[in-house]
This record gives structure tokens, C-alpha cells and sequence, in this order.
């Protein structure tokens, strides 16, 4: 036996198990594979407005100091971050996108004896960071593509220690209502972690959207994680944070690695986060970008699920990889989702207006209609 099966062997059997998570296509990649310019990707939840100038400016500011290692605590950013939210410093966490915190919490909470409760049809990473930590996974079957909240409350048992919650849903974009989770949240045992995963709740509507910040007093299990990779547009600096509790933020910062913020992610988070009309912005292009891909849809006979994110799921009632890769042909990125056992789907991120037409024609075109 080589030296390296022989590593291989000796890995913990969740990691040796584990399916690599998928990321949409770069633009890149198509670019080498088929040769094509001028390709629309609204494959990865992205902001399609580029980069706010005011963060752009402040990043420049900072260059001449990368000889530098950034500030380990993030002072900056999480002071910005506590203002704004009205909490105390010691109850943020920082990470490189809030995906880090999701693998935080596994590694805080999670070992081979105990066991994590999500979602059929929510984000991959949840059972890559469970499966990483050598936990068992307990996966409750979705209702109307979303979370069955009482369903999963009913698997929670004594070797339970987190509970993922996203809110809106990844990929499916449904919303529960603030009632649902609070009531949720006031059954849930004190001894299990929830991990509330709110990356897209800038585009909720407020009349829609869940006060959660102020239930941190009531839960001290509650762990509310954001990031800035989506409405404010720096999914390519990494940059996400939770609030919890302090003695659970204490416990999370100790597993955290030292500067895993750069300091130009630093930077531009603590500006993106007072950049009120960038993220105006952001939210009406969103808006505007549902509504007409959604009209593009009931004009095609094609069924969708309501998203209250910055994407939306399409049914084509028959396997989505040949469309998807027929839009490829194209020049059109979009997200196969059968790894979230939904093959009959895609996922499109809202673009701008005139991506979103590109998307339309293309979809128009591999449909014949």
C-alpha cells in the first residue's frame, strides 16, 4: 500500500466521505472551454452592479499597507457592525464569508457522537461542515421546498447540537414568517445551537422580514449569521460575521484563525456597510430583475417557487442539464441544482435588466418557443 493510500485510509471516515462542494462556473472557465466573449453568469447569487466607488476609493487607501498583517480583531468593522446593529462588540464574530462561520459553529459544537438537523433542499455546506466535524446528519424533508420547522424540531434529540435555519432558503428563496421561527426558536431546546443563516436578508421586504437581532436576549442559542458577498456586492473579499450571544461569540473566536480577514475586506465591509444608496441600489435592481423574470416565466408556461432572495427556481418539468448546458452554449451561466436533489431545476440570479433579457432570449431559444 502507497504511503498515500495509506493517509487516505487514516482520515476521519466524514471527510473521506465527503462530496466537494460546486461552485458556479466561472466565466473564465467557459470562456477557455468554448471560446465564447460576452458571457452573462447569474450563476452565484452575485451583485450584478460591480463594486460601489466609495469602497473601491477606500480600498485604495490602504494598498501601500500590505506589508502589514491586517488587525486580527477587526476592530474596525465590528465596532461599524455593533453600531449599526445595536449589540456589544463581544457578540460579533468575523469570518472569511459567513460560510467560515458555518464551519466555526460545526467545529465548536459538532463531534462523532452528536448529530446536526437541516433542511432537505438547503445549502450544501451545511452537510459538508457536519460530515467535516464526524457528526451525524439528520436531513428532514422539505415542505413546499422549504423548512418543515415542526418536523424538525421532532428529530432533535439529546445528541443534537445545531440546528441550521436558512432564512430565506438557499436555492429555493422561501421565506418563513417571523411568527414561525420565533415559535420555533421558544420550543427548541436551550442545549441546541441555532444557527439562523440570514445571507440574503437584505432583499426581504420589512414587511416581511424577522426583528432577529433583538431576540438574541431571549435566546442565548441563537446565532445569527450575514455577509457582505451578496446586497452589498463583495462576494470576491470574503467577508462575513454572526452575532450571538457573547459567551458563544467567546467560544467561536477562540477556534477562529488570526487575520482570516484581509485587510482590504476590512476596509471595504466597514465602507460598504454605510454605503446606504449602494445597497438601495442593490434592493431595487433586485426588485425590478425578479419581476421580470418572473413575467418572462408565466409567459413560458414555466413554473417557479416565490423567492424572497436575490435569485430565483425555475421548474422545467423534465432533467435540467440539457438546458442548462444548451444556455452554456450561449454564453449563459445559470446553476444546476440536482446535487440539492432537485434535477428538474435551475437557478438564476437576478442580473441587470439587460442580463436578464440576454437570460430570456437564450432560455426562449434552447426552448424553441
Amino acid at each position: 500500500m502507497s504511503c498515500c493510500n495509506a493517509l487516505f485510509d487514516l482520515a476521519q471516515l466524514g471527510v473521506k466521505q465527503l462530496v466537494p462542494y460546486v461552485p458556479g462556473k466561472p466565466i473564465e472557465e467557459l470562456e477557455r472551454e468554448l471560446g465564447l466573449s460576452h458571457i452573462v453568469k447569474l450563476a452565484s447569487n452575485e451583485s450584478p452592479l460591480g463594486v460601489s466607488p466609495k469602497v473601491l476609493a477606500a480600498i485604495s487607501q490602504v494598498l501601500p499597507d500590505l506589508t502589514r498583517y491586517p488587525d486580527g480583531s477587526g476592530f474596525k468593522l465590528k465596532t461599524a457592525l455593533a453600531e449599526k446593529y445595536a449589540v456589544n462588540v463581544n457578540q460579533l464574530t468575523l469570518g472569511n464569508g459567513s460560510n467560515e462561520i458555518l464551519e466555526l459553529v460545526a467545529r465548536t459544537f459538532l463531534s462523532p457522537e452528536l448529530n446536526a438537523v437541516f433542511s432537505q433542499h438547503a445549502f450544501a455546506v451545511y452537510p459538508i461542515v457536519t460530515q467535516a466535524a464526524g457528526a451525524s446528519a439528520r436531513v428532514v424533508p422539505a415542505r413546499d421546498y422549504g423548512h418543515d420547522l415542526p418536523a424538525m424540531l421532532a428529530v432533535v434529540d439529546d445528541k443534537t447540537r445545531i440546528v441550521f435555519i436558512a432564512n430565506p432558503n438557499n436555492p429555493t428563496g422561501t421565506l418563513l414568517t417571523p411568527a414561525t421561527l420565533k415559535a420555533f426558536l421558544q420550543a427548541l431546546p436551550s442545549t441546541v445551537a441555532c444557527v439562523l443563516d440570514e445571507a440574503y436578508s437584505e432583499f426581504v421586504a420589512a414587511e416581511h422580514k424577522a426583528d432577529t437581532i433583538s431576540w438574541l436576549a431571549d435566546f442565548p442559542n441563537l446565532i445569527i449569521t450575514r455577509t457582505f458577498s451578496k446586497a452589498y456586492g463583495l462576494a470576491g473579499l470574503r467577508v462575513g460575521y454572526s452575532l450571538s450571544s457573547p459567551e458563544i461569540a467567546d467560544l467561536l473566536n477562540r477556534v477562529r484563525q488570526p487575520f482570516n480577514n484581509n485587510s482590504l475586506a476590512l476596509v471595504a465591509a466597514e465602507t460598504a456597510l454605510h454605503d446606504a444608496d449602494y445597497l438601495q441600489s442593490a434592493i431595487t435592481t433586485n426588485n425590478q430583475g425578479m419581476a421580470q423574470l418572473t413575467a418572462a416565466f408565466a409567459g413560458l408556461g414555466l413554473a417557479w417557487i416565490p423567492s424572497a432572495g436575490n435569485f430565483v427556481t425555475f421548474d422545467l418539468k423534465c432533467p435540467a442539464m440539457p438546458v442548462y448546458e444548451a444556455l452554456l452554449q450561449r454564453g449563459v451561466i445559470v446553476r444546476p441544482i440536482g446535487v440539492y436533489e432537485m434535477p428538474n431545476h435551475l437557478r438564476v440570479s437576478i442580473g441587470t435588466e439587460q442580463e436578464n433579457a440576454v437570460f430570456i432570449d437564450a432560455l426562449k431559444a434552447v426552448l424553441d418557443v
